[in-house]
């Protein structure tokens, strides 16, 4: 049998076993490490198993995935998050949908620390509901707003994803994030521009809050300041070259627990919770990479990727037209799952193709990682969507979808300008 068509159907079993509701590591692992096995021979397999999976989980580099996951753990146990709301909402809330604004700019504060689509818009959810439906906003603009706050989760460092990312196409993780920093902060501002559009065109649909008064909103700030100067110092450190990745994980799990013990929050419970979810998360990233290992490894041997950067490159189209078909396959992808499962099993297809035709890996990193975020708030099956109709059960589905809708046509502007303009992610590279 040729390899290729080897490949194709460790695809096809792939994707029934997810189908069939197998975590998505364990699919990755089984295929993964039943292709080699086929491929290769029993003991190069086994080998394999043993040296591939003690060199992902020795590895000093994975240290920073628990380290961010605790810093953003310890933040939401600390209550943090209700400050960053407050805040946010002295300062916009006065305008026109200004709440709705609150909860896009809290999410991406929360986003700074959390790294995680769903805990976003889970934990903004909670928060700014309850708020949106006392001020009378409209249903769909304020559960849109939510949904698609959340997906600022894996865009703003530090972020999962983007670790992974760079784990698995062999990058820098101090590159990605610097890259990732403008594109994050644009990006919130055109979803709070989107919300202003709207509400001046519609203006029931976000009726303007109180005014505070210029005391109230920098007294605001002060709550959040620690966790500002936090963030500051944990991605300025990277930036400036005082520490590693790694380092800096240390630096932000220990420095949040510091700020939540001077803020008298960091209880026993809470922390004991903290310290569960992310050795629970943590686990759940690492079996993803060791999955994603033996998954890679069998797809090179097929040498599927290869033929597949080959038949692009042949193709008769402008590159542009190959890169914008893939991205609609990320933005499918996104919708169906996980965005990091997905992006794990599509890169060693599709990331070599790219780069073959002449693309940035960094930029090209970036662009994933907004392409799939897009992805969960997308119909039919957007993850950030189930999380809020979870948290608001009595509002239909189609309901939030149709206020996810208005910020889709905003994140596909963005996306253009991206592709026509590389260099706002690349400036800081």
């Amino acid at each position: 049998m040729e390899p290729s068509v080897i490949a194709l159907l460790g695809l096809g079993i792939l994707f029934v076993m997810m189908f069939l509701r197998m975590p998505i590591s364990f699919s990755m692992f089984i295929v993964g490490f039943g292709g080699l096995y086929v491929m290769s021979s029993p003991q190069a397999t086994f080998k394999l198993l043993s040296t591939e999976v003690w060199g992902s989980f020795s590895s000093y580099t994975l240290s920073v995935i628990p380290l961010y996951i605790l810093m953003g753990e310890i933040v939401f146990r600390a209550g943090i998050t209700e400050k960053l709301f407050e805040a946010a909402y002295r300062w916009v809330g006065h305008m026109k949908g200004g709440m709705a604004g609150t909860t896009i700019l809290a999410s991406a504060g929360f986003a700074s620390i959390c790294g995680s689509n769903a805990a976003t818009a889970a934990a903004m959810g909670t928060m700014a509901l309850p708020e949106l439906k006392k001020y009378k906003y409209n249903e769909a603009l304020s559960t849109g707003s939510v949904a698609t706050g959340g997906t600022l989760g894996i865009i703003i460092p530090p972020s999962t994803v983007l670790i992974v990312i760079a784990i698995q196409t062999e990058q820098s993780i101090k590159d990605l994030f610097l890259a990732s920093f403008i594109p994050g902060i644009l990006l919130t501002t055109v979803l709070l521009l989107t919300i202003i559009y709207l509400c001046q065109r519609n203006p029931e649909y976000g009726p303007a809050g109180p005014r505070f008064s210029m005391k109230e909103k920098v007294r605001s700030i002060w709550g959040v300041f620690p966790v500002l100067v936090l963030f500051a110092f944990v991605i300025g450190g990277l930036y400036m070259g005082w520490f590693t990745p790694s380092e800096s994980g240390a630096f932000g799990a220990f420095g949040a627990i510091v700020i939540a013990l001077a803020m008298k929050k960091l209880t026993k419970e809470n922390f004991t919770l903290a310290v569960s979810n992310a050795i629970r998360s943590s686990a759940m990233v690492l079996m993803l990479i060791v999955g994603a290992t033996f998954f890679g490894r069998f797809l090179t041997m097929t040498r599927l990727p290869f033929e597949v950067a080959e038949w692009v490159n042949g193709l008769p189209v402008p590159s542009t037209v190959i890169l914008v078909a893939i991205l609609a396959i990320f933005v499918i992808g996104g919708s169906l799952m996980d965005a990091m499962g997905f992006l794990i099993i599509s890169i060693p297809i599709f990331f070599p193709a790219v780069i073959a035709m002449g693309y940035d890996p960094v930029w090209f990193a970036v662009i994933l990682c907004i392409v799939t975020s897009m992805g969960a708030i997308t119909p039919p099956v957007g993850v950030n969507v189930f999380v809020v109709q979870g948290l608001t059960p009595a509002t239909p589905i189609t309901t939030i979808f149709r206020g996810t809708n208005y910020f889709l046509v905003s994140y596909v502007l963005f996306i253009v300008l991206l592709i026509a303009f590389p260099q706002i992610v690349l400036f800081l590279k």
